[in-house]
């Protein structure tokens, strides 16, 4: 079914997609795709590194962790947020 689309069809639906939703937001729904990837990426590195250090770390040796922030962009501190991370870890 969609083993047939040329060039002219995929420029078509461009050209629909640009009627619908604007040329203005085209470009801000783009750069906020890209902002949700990055920090869907960077959460995703933490809970590697976390579940990596959990699995390293000796139990009788643990210490409180340390307040981390992940930023959406680098240099973008206003969208730059705290990690809340539960303090007792037998709630998890």
């Amino acid at each position: 079914m969609f083993g047939r689309l040329g060039a002219p069809e995929i420029i078509l639906i461009l050209v629909v997609i640009i009627l619908l939703f604007g040329a203005k937001k085209l470009p801000d729904m783009a750069r906020s795709l890209g902002k949700s990837a990055r920090i869907l990426k960077s959460e995703a590195k933490a809970m590697k590194e976390d579940g990596n250090a959990s699995a390293q770390a000796p139990a009788s040796d643990e210490q409180p962790p340390a307040q981390r922030t992940i930023q959406a962009a680098p240099g973008d501190v206003t969208s730059s947020r705290p990690v809340n991370e539960p303090t007792d870890t037998t709630q998890r």
